[in-house]
């Protein structure tokens, strides 16, 4: 098994990387080889026994996709990404990374040919939805984004759903719900604050709330991202049918309850370190995202998470605290 993953530095890419070395391949079978790029070096996973092929590369780049798939991937995680925050403020960055590059790898795949046909792993966003929301997403919402990054991950759905009618490629479109706790430290996304206010005051540090209290959304802990693309990988064609493209199961709170169970999970002093100043272009775009998901559909195929936010802000502390937290 030749596994390629794209956006392999990134934190989710780093997180399926511990998960295959620590199952010691992907659902039950051995790893042969692992190519992992990123447009800063990504680092091998250790413990897995496998050869590992490290390269440094910009996707929208011309013949870097070919290059990267030209010995055959059978696997290939597509995680590469510039957040939603990024996106909004660098247009056109937006649009080189999200949309370029996912189309330089779909049509290297295809040009491959020969009966070429990989497994793709597509990363997707809750984004693709759009305001105004029913109490509760079902899986048949339309899709209205109101970003640019949740209009990249409709326009790459589709390209993958239609890539995968055509036989060029089996795809499944992972659609994720707000990733916390995020470990290391802040990056561009406008959701970066979830991770924020737990992660900071878990290390010591006082952390800012940029939305109010009453802001919902539905999360899901890295551990759980790994579980979903590992999963994900598992399923047949014949399981999926033509609607490749699914939102992820999650937690669905407050950011008054978020607080409120690091409250009971790490005590008053932690909880006490978040402070509240508000960000009208934060604001602005959380205002414009989905909160509750029914995903009837990702369950129903097998895909889980965790039943609660006390549960996601104790997986950050055994994977990424060694256990422990200041206190």
């Amino acid at each position: 098994m030749h596994i390629l993953i794209t956006g392999a530095a990134g934190m989710i890419g780093r997180k399926l990387l511990e998960r295959l070395a620590r199952d010691g391949g992907l659902n039950g079978k051995a790893i042969d080889t692992l190519t992992l790029t990123d447009i800063v070096p990504p680092q091998a996973p250790n413990g897995l026994a496998t050869q590992v092929i490290t390269t440094t590369a910009d996707l929208a780049a011309p013949g870097v996709a070919e290059h990267l798939v030209k010995d055959r991937p059978g696997v290939i995680f597509h995680l590469a990404a510039i957040p939603s925050g990024g996106s909004e403020t660098d247009f056109e960055a937006g649009y080189r990374a999200n949309l370029d590059g996912t189309r330089n790898l779909l049509e290297a795949i295809r040009k491959t040919s020969d009966g070429y046909r990989p497994k793709v792993i597509y990363t997707s966003s809750i984004a693709v939805y759009g305001a105004p929301f029913p109490h509760s997403i079902p899986d048949d919402f339309i899709l209205t984004p109101l970003t640019s990054y949740g209009a990249h991950k409709v326009i790459c759905e589709t390209l993958l759903a239609d890539y995968n009618r055509r036989g060029f490629l089996e795809g499944v479109g992972v659609r994720l719900c707000g990733i916390t706790v995020r470990p290391g430290k802040p990056n561009l996304a406008a959701s970066g604050f979830y991770s924020g206010i737990i992660r900071e005051p878990l290390a010591g540090l006082e952390a800012t709330l940029p939305v109010s209290e009453d802001v919902t959304n539905t999360h899901a802990s890295p551990r759980a991202a790994a579980g979903f693309l590992v999963h994900a990988a598992s399923l047949t064609p014949e399981q999926l049918g033509h609607r490749i493209n699914m939102t992820m199961p999650g937690v669905c709170c407050t950011v008054g309850e978020q607080l409120a169970a690091l409250r009971r999970v790490a005590g008053d002093r932690v909880a006490d370190r978040v402070k509240r100043k508000p960000d009208p272009f934060i604001e602005k775009i959380v205002a414009g995202w989905p909160s509750r998901f029914d995903c009837t559909r990702a369950r129903e195929l097998g895909f889980t998470a965790e039943s609660s936010f006390d549960e996601i802000i104790r997986v950050h502390i055994e994977d990424d605290l060694g256990g422990d937290f200041v206190h």
